[in-house]
């Protein structure tokens, strides 16, 4: 199992889809089951064993600064953006705090309730730097409430992963919780750019594998799906499928 030390939450995204939830605040840091997303993120981490984590900020940072300084643990870097960095320009900015070695990242807005065994766990117990830059978590498509369009993934029975051909369907989605390495950022782009060109090249180069999630995920994309997931939290409803 790799040390996972170091981490990362990103919550400097406009959250467009969400408004006009998000139109006075950012969107992790809209409450569910009486806590911010943000904080929720950061439990996960923190019961992962991440005990230094970077929460980059744009939309509303203010809000988003004071929300993390009320945390004593972990010890959080903010960091702010005047300019949208997207999700792989905000990670690259971050690596000289996220150190060398592999490192947790969760985006602001994922919420998931763990299967059997938490999902950092599961995720730092299968990941090896020999042979991975990237492991994804993925949720079943077909178990998700809201739209999710054609799926983002395929998965092979070794782990990798590859993008669905046109018109063909992908059976997974990404859950927005990930173990990376600094090394799939090696030939990144500078500035403004989206995870997704480094998961290209990993998958590419036969180095981005995942592990499909054995316990519940909130698919929190509208403010239709926030009521959802609220109310199956309130109802007792929110249960592992296996």
């Amino acid at each position: 199992m790799i040390d996972l030390s170091r981490g990362m939450v990103l919550a400097a995204g406009l959250g467009l889809r969400m408004r006009p939830l998000t139109l006075d605040t950012a969107k992790p840091l809209l409450t569910l089951a009486g806590r911010a997303l943000l904080d929720h993120a950061l439990d996960r981490l923190e019961e992962a064993g991440v005990r230094e984590a970077v929460v980059n900020a744009h939309w509303h940072a203010d809000k988003v600064a004071a929300t993390v300084a009320e945390r004593s643990t972990p010890r959080i870097h903010l960091q702010r953006e005047e300019e949208p960095l997207e999700t792989g320009g905000g990670v690259a900015r971050a690596l000289p705090r996220l150190g060398p070695g592999p490192f947790a990242v969760a985006n602001g807005d994922s919420m998931w309730l763990d299967g059997p065994i938490a999902a950092l766990a599961r995720l730092a117990a299968a990941f090896d730097p020999e042979r991975m830059d990237g492991l994804l978590l993925l949720v079943r498509s077909a178990q998700v409430e809201g739209e999710v369009g054609s799926g983002d993934f395929l998965l092979d029975p070794l782990g990798r992963l590859r993008r669905p051909k046109e018109r063909e369907v992908a059976p997974y989605i990404f859950a927005g919780v990930q173990i990376l390495t600094p090394a799939i950022f090696a030939e990144a782009p500078t500035g403004r750019f989206s995870l997704n060109r480094v998961y290209d090249r990993a998958i590419a180069a036969g180095r981005l594998f995942a592990l499909v999630h054995d316990g519940v995920w909130f698919h929190l994309s509208t403010p239709p799906d926030l009521e959802r997931a609220e109310a199956a939290m309130r109802d007792g409803l929110a249960k592992a499928p296996f």
